[in-house]
């Protein structure tokens, strides 16, 4: 077959698969909007709590204020009980609950340390710690205020009472995630890992759908053509196809969320080109193996979650065990995801991340010559019934 005709059927192949193009197009723009739209706003701010006041001053009353105040929490209301406040976060679904004790506003005055309770769902990380900060932030305000009225109060100086009351100042500056969000934190290596999946799982679906229709006894083109040209063919092919839906994600979509771009555009295209050859190889020799096409999304699904955790991003790798972090330099999404974020959110030199693109080299020398193997094994086996066939027509 003639690569001309080969280009012509790959085409056909993958642009009529209803499955491949749900999980490539339709599964690269989904996942842009899906994942980080609901953190577009970087932090969770304005969280609703219920107070319960036992102490009744007007101390305690300008605590609630302070509190309300901070850009973090939403003071909705009063209970007269933990009971009652209890009764009306679970009805209303609010953040938690803030107590202020009994006796507060007395032991504030005798130099004692009030114990302000909050109660919440802290599996909700985010929204848990996002109100114990603005919490934080208005008791130690209201804190210092009362240290330095009593300092006063005892004849010593204005200077004297802020040195006493703190002598250091902690200025907190965010290095490589300023805003403290979720988006630039987590964004960039996610979809890092969406375009290595979705490849992996495009690639997978055709090529099980090549094998059911060889397993059904069907003529398929792929048997008038060499290994060779097959995976060359299909890997231009989806390798095409990657580098346009790389430019949106690294392009559109992050101009879109106001993710930052530190790396210049011949080092991105550096790391890219590695990254889609290993996986498009990777894809095309598992799909080699799939004797049915939705094993691909299967595989994908189930290992999505471990490959994320895995790259160190999200999960500190001294904590994950040495035979999963050796196993996982076989994944080209992990190399490729510390190899984006470093150069890109942290602003590391070219120089700094030279073993990761040998990484993504090596990775692609082997699944290439995985994948030509594979595919010379199967037209092999698939290309005997066909000459049989054919010379038994020509007999009969």
């Amino acid at each position: 077959m003639k690569l001309q005709q080969l280009i012509r059927n790959e085409l056909l192949a993958v642009f009529t698969n209803h499955a491949l193009l749900l999980a490539v197009f339709g599964g690269v723009l989904l996942y842009s909007f899906l994942y980080p739209l609901p953190y577009s706003k970087q932090l969770p701010q304005e969280q609703t709590v219920v107070v319960v006041n036992l102490d009744g001053s007007q101390l305690s009353r300008r605590l609630i204020r302070m509190v309300n105040a901070t850009p973090q929490v939403d003071i909705v209301g009063q209970s007269f009980s933990l009971a009652q406040a209890k009764e009306q976060m679970i009805q209303d679904k609010l953040a938690g609950i803030l107590v202020i004790p009994a006796h507060f506003y007395r032991d504030l005055l005798q130099g004692k340390s009030p114990t302000l309770a909050y109660a919440g769902d802290a599996s909700y990380f985010l929204v848990y710690g996002t109100v114990l900060e603005g919490m934080m932030m208005a008791g130690k305000t209201l804190a210092a205020e009362v240290s330095v009225t009593r300092l006063l109060m005892s004849g010593q100086a204005m200077e004297l009472a802020e040195k006493q009351y703190t002598a250091i100042t902690i200025g907190l500056h965010g290095l490589f995630n300023e805003a403290g969000g979720y988006v630039n934190y987590v964004i960039p290596a996610v979809f890092v890992l969406i375009l290595h999946q979705t490849l992996i799982m495009g690639t997978g679906i055709l090529g099980g759908t090549e094998n059911e229709q060889l397993l059904r006894g069907e003529q398929h083109y792929s048997q008038n053509t060499s290994a060779f040209n097959l995976l060359l063919i299909r890997t231009a092919l989806f390798f095409s196809i990657y580098v346009l839906l790389l430019l949106y994600y690294f392009g559109t979509a992050f101009k879109f969320y106001d993710i930052a771009r530190l790396a210049s555009i011949g080092n991105l295209v550096l790391i890219s080109i590695p990254f889609l050859l290993s996986t498009t190889f990777l894809g095309i020799a598992l799909g080699a193996l799939f004797p049915r096409r939705e094993i691909a999304t299967l595989i994908v699904l189930l290992s999505s979650i471990p490959i994320i955790f895995s790259s160190g991003v999200i999960w500190p790798t001294s904590a994950i065990p040495s035979l999963i972090l050796a196993a996982a330099k076989l994944v080209p999404a992990i190399p490729a995801i510390q190899a984006f974020v470093l150069l890109n959110q942290m602003g590391a030199e070219l120089n700094q991340i030279v073993h990761l693109i040998t990484h993504l080299i090596l990775l692609s020398l082997l699944y290439g010559v995985m994948a030509y193997l594979l595919l010379k094994r199967k037209l092999h086996r698939y290309k005997q019934p066909a000459s049989i066939y054919t010379f038994c027509k020509k007999n009969s």
